[in-house]
Parts: C-alpha cells; sequence; structure tokens
C-alpha cells in the first residue's frame, strides 16, 4: 500500500470521529497473512483506510460511545455534537491530537472541563440536548452518574484522562466496567481511540455479526468470544483499523438482513474469505448465525 489512503476517507459518523477524531493513517507492507483473520483486515485495509488510533479526551471519547449504544453512529453524531456544544466549551468538532503527541506533563486545566461541566449538569436539560441518540433519558443518567465518580475520583477530566492513557490496560479496562452503563465494547473504544492501545479490537453488533458469518468465530460465540478470537489472530497494530473498517464494511456490504452476497459472488469483496454461515444465497434466507446450530 502507498503512503496516501487508497480507500474512502473514514467518514465522521464513525464512533472514531473519522478524520477529526485523532487518527493517524498508516501503512502496512504487503505480506502474507499469518491468519484468516487478518487476511480479512488486510483486505478491509485496502478496501477502506489503514488507521493508527489515540488522542482523543477520554471523557469525551466514554461519552461518545455511550450516546453510541443501541443506536446508529448516524444518530448519535449529531447529539454529541449538541452535547459538546452545550457542555464541552466548543462545537465537537476540533481535531483531536494522537496519542503519541500528548505526555503526562500536559497537565494545564482544559477549558470547559467535560467531567465538571456533565457533574452538575441537570438530566432533563441533558436528555433533550442528546435526544437524537435515542434511549436519552437512561443515557442522561449514566453520563451525570460516570462524571459524578470520575469527578469524585479522578478530580478533573485531565486526570482521568492520564490514567487511560498511562495506566496498565487490563487496569484502566477492569476500571471502566466498573462504571455504570459502561460494558466491555464502551470500555474497549475508550482503551483504543483515546488511551491509542493497540492489540484492542472492540465488538459491536457489526464485528459480532460478521466474524460469526465469516466462519472466524463459531456461530454461538457472543461479543467477548469474538474479541478473544480477534485480538489473539489479528496483530495488534492492526486491531484498531480492523474494527472501524469491520464496522463500514457492515454497512456497505454485510448488513444483517441483506448481504450483498445474495446479489452474487462479485457483489462483496470479501465473498472468497466467507463461509456465510446462515446464508442461503439460492433461497435469499439470511438467519443469525448462532441460529444454524442446536
Amino acid at each position: 500500500m502507498s503512503d496516501e489512503q487508497s480507500g474512502p476517507e473514514e467518514p465522521a459518523e464513525n464512533i472514531s470521529g473519522g478524520t477529526t477524531g485523532g487518527g493517524i493513517e498508516t501503512a502496512f507492507e504487503p505480506g502474507e497473512a499469518a491468519t484468516r483473520a487478518e487476511a480479512v483486515i488486510d483486505a478491509l485495509g485496502e478496501l477502506y483506510w489503514q488507521k493508527t488510533y489515540g488522542g482523543q479526551d477520554a471523557f469525551e471519547c466514554l461519552v461518545r460511545t455511550i450516546l453510541s449504544q443501541n443506536t446508529s453512529d448516524k444518530a448519535s453524531q449529531p447529539a454529541h455534537e449538541a452535547l459538546m456544544e452545550r457542555y464541552g466549551g466548543g462545537d465537537g468538532e476540533s481535531e483531536a491530537p494522537h496519542a503519541s503527541e500528548r505526555t503526562s506533563d500536559d497537565a494545564e486545566p482544559r477549558a470547559g472541563d467535560l467531567v465538571e461541566a456533565l457533574a452538575e449538569a441537570h438530566r432533563d436539560e441533558l436528555a433533550e440536548t442528546i435526544s437524537s441518540a435515542g434511549l436519552y433519558n437512561r443515557k442522561s443518567e449514566v453520563m451525570i452518574a460516570a462524571a459524578e465518580e470520575i469527578r469524585e475520583e479522578f478530580g478533573s477530566e485531565n486526570e482521568f484522562d492520564a490514567f487511560v492513557r498511562e495506566e496498565e490496560p487490563g487496569t484502566v479496562r477492569s476500571r471502566l466496567l466498573e462504571i455504570d452503563g459502561v460494558g466491555p465494547k464502551t470500555a474497549d473504544c475508550v482503551l483504543l481511540f483515546s488511551g491509542g492501545r493497540s492489540g484492542v479490537f472492540p465488538v459491536d453488533t457489526h464485528v459480532h455479526r460478521i466474524y460469526r458469518r465469516m466462519g472466524i468465530a463459531p456461530p454461538k460465540a457472543d461479543h467477548e468470544g469474538v474479541r478473544e478470537i480477534l485480538e489473539e489472530a489479528v496483530p495488534a497494530e492492526k486491531c484498531g483499523f480492523g474494527h472501524t473498517a469491520s464496522i463500514q464494511f457492515g454497512r456497505e456490504y454485510c448488513s444483517a438482513r441483506k448481504p450483498a452476497c445474495l446479489d452474487g459472488p462479485e457483489a462483496c469483496p470479501l465473498y472468497d474469505h466467507c463461509e456465510r454461515i446462515g446464508v442461503d444465497e439460492i433461497d435469499g434466507e439470511v438467519v443469525d448465525p448462532a441460529e444454524t446450530v442446536e
């Protein structure tokens, strides 16, 4: 792959924040993949993008991922922008530095501390602000409680940011999972997009569906089972863009109800990598891979 990105630009509606989310385009030398999962990720990198991530403000990343729960990134993006405009002292569109460009010496208080702002927010006002994201009453409660908890333990947005970037990934993940409303996917997104941690492959509904349908993960594997398989089979430096490119592939080709392969082998660029578990190309019927086994 050349130094220039070969595929389309990563959309802003991605959980990564797209081109303003702190990612850096990265090129990997072509080579023979060690696993089928790596071959799939390499193909996705050629189809879309190869990037490394990191540098997002940790609490903003946490909030953004909570907003994305049980809704599409397209729906949660306006909610994130509205929240940042109201509580973050900005428009939510400023470009974040990559993790490699940030240091623990950067302890200056940032303007408009989001932890402080949300800890003091009125739930009804916050719910109205994020209403486009769906489940806004529950999400507003979760974010306010998380802000209060983080303020009490870490003191500020900057201190929480340093914890996410500098502590051992396992320690950070365990602590994040203790926050009410934060599950494995949310914790892993914070580790990836804020902490810039390699070897982290968050599993959302797209990733969960795709890799079971391909036969890379067992049909009945849960989200954590799929994550463990991918993090073991995909080189650490490729896990980040493997996650975001898989999401884009799920949107464009490997949807839940009508995957592109129903239109013939030529319709899906990853057809030869896939076992199409749960997809009947003759009858056009599609079921969750888990329904194909007893």
